[in-house]
């Protein structure tokens, strides 16, 4: 398999339409794009009203919403979105966290890799399908393992972009960890690239985020050794 490494696009959405951007690969904010009264509605608000306006679109298509198979698919559609892929959207959703003292006194690095993730991406909502590589050099306290797979999992559960993805990550460690000393690598196939579009089925694509002794490049081939 060949891996695509993608470097971040920051441009100003104002300077072109959407028919111009096309399918490049673009990323406006470091923060997903959330409208200021984006939790106004509870979530079953929002899951009645995504129900009604995805049976719409089924009906524009000229499904047969009678139909035993589809009658009910509008409403599930509702509930994976708000209650399931998209969950990470809402902050009351974020996984609660407790560090413990490093009573072991271990100071070199941790790695949890081959953290299997599923995500959506935000320009045409289809499956990124991939697996994150996370390490840290304690400061003193440490995370339960399974914590960060669901840190991983809490960023993945959104519309997202693979660049954002992987700072979100890395820089909600530093701040949970109490350290720079953080790493991550996530290497990802995109359906958008392997469904449509291009139809490339063999491609990945791969992000880091390297911050304190990870700038090293003796940690960073240390890190890949480990996950290698």
């Amino acid at each position: 398999m060949s891996n695509n490494i993608i470097k971040q696009k920051f441009v100003n959405p104002n300077n072109y339409s959407h028919h111009e951007i096309g399918d490049d690969h673009l990323c406006t904010s470091l923060e997903t794009p959330l409208k200021k009264n984006a939790f106004a509605l509870s979530d079953e608000e929002k899951k009645n009203k995504i129900s009604m306006l995805f049976e719409e679109i089924m009906d524009v298509m000229g499904l047969d919403l009678n139909d035993d198979s589809l009658k009910g698919t509008p409403d599930r559609v509702a509930k994976m979105y708000i209650d399931e892929i998209f969950s990470g959207l809402n902050p009351k959703n974020k996984p609660k966290i407790a560090l413990f003292d490093n009573k072991y006194q271990y100071n070199q690095m941790l790695v949890e890799k081959n953290i299997t993730f599923y995500s959506n991406c935000e320009h045409h909502f289809v499956p990124i399908m991939g697996k994150a590589h996370v390490a840290y050099v304690s400061s003193g306290k440490v995370i339960g393992l399974s914590k960060l797979n669901r840190i991983v999992q809490y960023f993945a559960k959104r519309p997202q972009v693979q660049e954002r993805l992987t700072n979100q990550i890395g820089e909600d460690l530093k701040k949970i960890l109490g350290t720079d000393d953080v790493a991550v690598i996530i290497d990802a196939k995109h359906l958008c690239v392997s469904s449509r579009g291009i139809k490339d089925e063999s491609s990945a694509t791969v992000t880091s985020f390297y911050s304190g002794v990870f700038n090293n490049p003796e940690k960073i081939t240390e890190f890949n050794n480990y996950l290698n």
